[in-house]
């Protein structure tokens, strides 16, 4: 019995993203759980999800999905919001491991922490269209005001490595204004490309905003449910496999900006 809980325990946690933008919930996993394994896919061959339909996104999700299963996780997280807004709920019901998306985490983290009850989100146009924030923000907290702004720049951006000069300065001042004119005192990063804008972002609204990024609250939220599920791994080292369905060595040269050089093999395979 201990023997058979210990090889479920060594099984990954799978995470998928468009991009390597869902990096930065691993790299909050990683810190949080350094012993886990985990494999990471990003599509970059159909990168951005946000100006996607709803069933095209939730057919990639569901192909990569199934992709991780086979690979034999524990788990899976969605380290994207428009996937999260538009799939998770299709997905819990085909896929037989538990499986979580990012806007839930951010959503109760940002409902936290304000002040005056406003909340500006920026995301994807998939993301914002679909009011995941603001239905779950409410679920939270029914007296919060929420303004939402799409920003299809920001992926773009990120996916070239542009994530500071003043081009990227002078577009995230033009998504922002009017959320800033709104008197926000939070605003929620709803993209998990965006974290890596954030210094960018943090220089252009200024230091009395909070910044949410749901990559730490995700990955407390993987923690609580492995330990409710006594499918932690406890022992060893953590070993990590990354997949893309196109472009793996920009993802490799990229990626490893932004995950500390951990990235020494990308493989390249099709969904289907």
């Amino acid at each position: 019995m201990q023997e058979k809980l210990k090889k479920i325990n060594s099984k990954p946690i799978g995470i998928f993203d468009s991009g390597f933008g869902g990096l930065t919930v691993m790299a909050a996993v990683t810190k949080l759980m350094p012993k886990e394994n985990l494999i990471y896919f990003g599509d970059t061959a159909h990168v951005p999800y946000g100006t996607k339909s709803k069933k095209i996104v939730t057919d990639f999700a569901t192909k990569i999905s199934k992709f991780l299963v086979k690979n034999d996780v524990k788990m899976i997280v969605i380290a994207c919001n428009t996937a999260s807004a538009f799939s998770l709920d299709y997905l819990n019901k085909i896929i037989k491991v538990p499986i979580i998306g990012v806007i839930k985490a951010g959503s109760v983290m940002a409902a936290k922490i304000t002040n005056n009850k406003k909340i500006g989100v920026i995301g994807t146009e998939g993301t914002v269209k679909s009011n995941a924030y603001e239905k779950e923000i409410k679920k939270y907290d029914s007296k919060v005001k929420c303004f939402s702004k799409a920003c299809p720049l920001f992926v773009p951006l990120v996916e070239e490595g542009w994530c500071s000069g003043k081009i990227t300065e002078d577009i995230i001042k033009v998504y922002t204004k009017d959320l800033l004119n709104k008197n926000i005192d939070t605003i929620i990063l709803g993209c998990t490309h965006y974290p890596l804008l954030k210094k960018t972002i943090r220089k252009v609204i200024g230091s009395k905003i909070s910044i949410v990024d749901s990559a730490s609250a995700v990955a407390a939220q993987v923690k609580e449910i492995l330990e409710g599920k006594n499918m932690l791994k406890t022992t060893g080292k953590g070993n990590y496999q990354f997949f893309v369905s196109d472009s793996p060595e920009k993802f490799k040269a990229i990626g490893n900006k932004f995950l500390g050089d951990k990235i020494l093999k990308v493989s390249k395979v099709e969904i289907n």
